[in-house]
Order: C-alpha cells, then structure tokens, then sequence
C-alpha cells in the first residue's frame, strides 16, 4: 500500500469571512495536490475563525450546509480529501466541529469536540457525546478529534482501539502551552501506534495567541513534517508499512490489563 502524503494548512484563514477561508482552502488544496498530497488538513473552526464571539452562532451551518458544499467542490477540484473545522448548527445547539471530505466530493464523516476548553468555549458550544469518528480513505483509517481531546489519554486510546491508523487534530493551541505540539503528540502517537496530524492556527485574535508549530508524528514517536510559528503549507507522508513494523515491534497495545483499569471510568 502506497504512503498517504498528506498536507497541513497552518493557517487562521481569515476570521469572519468564510468566503474569504474558502478562498485560502482552495489555493492550499491546489499547492496539496500539486505536491502529491491525498488529503489536506486545516485548523479548529479554521473557515470562521476562532475567536469571533457571537459570530459562533451567526456563522454556524448544518454539516450538509452550503460550506460542506463549497469544500466538497474544491475537493474533487483539486482530487484531495479535506479535513476542516467549523461551527455546526443542529437545532439550538451549536458544536464545535471538523467534517472530512473525500477527493471525490463524498461527506466522510463529522466529529463534535467532546472536551471543551475553557470560557469561551463552554459559553458558545454545546459539547459532543461521540469520542470515535472515523473514515476510510486510500486503504487507511482515518479518526478525528479535535484540540483538547488529544490532551486526554483515553480519548487517543479509544481510537487506538478501535483501528485508527492516521488521527486528524486541527487545534488552536495556544501560548503558553505550546509544549502539547512539541511533546504531548508526538507521545501520544508512540504509545498508541498511530500516525497524528496536530493542525494548528497562527497568530493573534482577541486575546488568544496561537503557537503554530504544527506537525505530522508518527508511531515511532519521531515528528515527520514541522511547521514554524506563521502561515504554511508543510507535507509529510503517513507510511502503512512503518506503521505495521511499529505495531509489531511495540508491545502497549498488547500488553495492556484492561481488567486493572476499571476505576479510570
């Protein structure tokens, strides 16, 4: 089975202005593609913006609203599966969300962040009540959480569990914990055999200052591909056979006592 080359927008698009986001995705998915990526992976609430207020709930839509529409034409524009985060409106409530779509337009799967961190999120979002999503794509399983989920041990060991290959984060990581992109992920895809690619915002809105330093780890625990701390594009390719030489090699998930472990729930 061929690598997944897979391709990080580091990038905070522009906040309020989802035509002018889906501009940005649309040259990124073309610079993707030309390098050979499959799949291209944007930040947290990547087509909003992250700090905009109010603008949570004026800019939410359904996950088959008209921006899932407009991704899945610059996907099979450009012939490249696309991760992004977004607000999803159901109902009353209002998730904080990232929807995968395929290289052929098709809605993969949805995911609504189960953690949410601090005020501002709690005061606008709603959380969600599903740890594992998942999707097939070029031979691959692929899962999804989102920024503060991967901060939970359970949460990346459910999907280990459950066969996850490559875990997408888009993330608005902040200063100063910028010790999650340089440790905590590159950790969490060693002790869970996994691939993950932490995907996160840049610069300043309101009072948040995101860190950048996105990145592609692997299951061996070493990063593949490194973002600075501004806007950019870095690519890394996800490798089925290390993955399985690492899972032979690494005995974790095998060695586990789930019967001990009772008390964590």
């Amino acid at each position: 089975m061929p690598s997944l080359r897979t391709a990080l927008l580091q990038s905070s698009g522009h906040p309020g202005d989802v035509a002018a986001g889906l501009k940005v995705l649309d040259e990124a998915a073309g610079r993707a593609a030309a390098a050979g990526a499959r799949l291209l992976v944007t930040s947290e609430m990547f087509l909003t913006g992250y700090a905009i207020g109010d603008g949570v709930h004026r800019l939410a839509e359904p996950a088959d609203g008209p921006s899932a529409e407009a991704v899945a034409a610059i996907a099979t524009r450009h012939g490249v599966g696309v991760l992004y985060g977004y607000p999803e409106r159901d109902g009353e409530d209002v998730f904080n969300a990232a929807q995968l779509i395929g290289p052929d337009g098709e809605r993969l799967a949805n995911y609504r962040k189960t953690h949410l961190y601090g005020p501002f999120e709690h005061k606008w979002f709603t959380p969600g009540d599903t740890p594992v999503a998942q999707a097939e794509l070029d031979g691959l399983r692929i899962g999804i959480m989102i920024c503060y989920d991967v901060e939970f041990p359970e949460n990346v060991r459910a999907h280990a569990l459950a066969g996850t290959d490559l875990l997408l984060v888009p993330t608005a990581q902040m200063h100063p914990f910028q010790f999650v992109a340089e440790s905590v992920v590159p950790v969490r895809a060693f002790e869970n055999q996994m691939y993950i690619a932490y995907v996160n915002r840049t610069g300043r809105e309101r009072s948040f200052d995101f860190v950048g330093l996105s990145c592609l780890a692997g299951p061996d625990g070493a990063t593949r591909a490194r973002a600075g701390r501004g806007e950019e594009l870095v690519i890394g390719d996800v490798d089925p056979e290390l993955l399985t030489a690492s899972r032979t090699e690494n005995p974790y998930l095998h060695d586990r006592r789930p019967g001990l472990y009772g008390s964590l729930s």
